[in-house]
């Protein structure tokens, strides 16, 4: 049993990511990622479920010196399932598919998702991924960061954590525009 928090995920993950372009799944990962860290080099979806992994594709493809992370949810990865097989088929070599695991929509209320009973490290690597691994503890966190971090990908890591208890963090404080604006930029890419 896991005693890791959506926020403590997020804040493993951030620090290892600097210089990435980083794509965060709508909701309280996105949220919990602006409060934990801002960057220009972060989009944080505002809606458009499940689309976050399809955003960061976009980037390492487009940009394959660009090393690119996707912050998604398994409620997220779930409602886009088919997207694995294509990242994987696609073989970006600088992408970090960094999934939070909490077993609920918890946006929405904390109504259950089907993750306790999928594998979804295992659908990533049955689609092809070069690396998946699932954790449940701070140091397995900590330590598996790092080593897919610095790796060839396509990884993915899953991260097994408990459903949201207290407050969220606030909402995010950019319009979508202005996220767009501030990753073009970050990725020097002309407006």
């Amino acid at each position: 049993m896991t005693t890791l928090t959506t926020k403590d995920a997020v804040e493993a993950a951030l620090p290892a990511l600097e210089g990435h372009a980083v794509v965060c799944a709508n909701g309280f990962i996105s949220r919990w990622a602006c409060a934990v860290k801002d960057d220009p080099a972060h989009f944080y979806m505002i809606g458009s479920m499940g689309l976050a992994s399809s955003i960061g594709l976009g980037i390492a493809i487009a940009r394959p010196e660009q090393s690119v992370a996707v912050l998604d949810g398994d409620g997220n990865v779930l409602m886009n399932l088919g997207q694995l097989p294509m990242i994987a088929t696609s073989r970006p070599k600088r992408f970090f598919h960094f999934v939070i695991d909490n077993g609920v929509y918890a946006s929405t209320g904390n109504q259950p998702t089907i993750s306790p009973q999928v594998a979804l490290e295992e659908i990533a690597a049955a689609s092809g991924y070069a690396r998946v691994a699932r954790v449940r503890e701070r140091a397995a966190l900590d330590e598996k960061v790092g080593e897919f971090v610095g790796a060839d990908g396509p990884s993915l890591l899953l991260v097994e954590t408990l459903p949201e208890t207290g407050p969220p963090a606030p909402r995010i404080p950019f319009t979508p525009e202005e996220m767009t604006a501030r990753m073009r930029a970050a990725l020097g890419v002309d407006a």
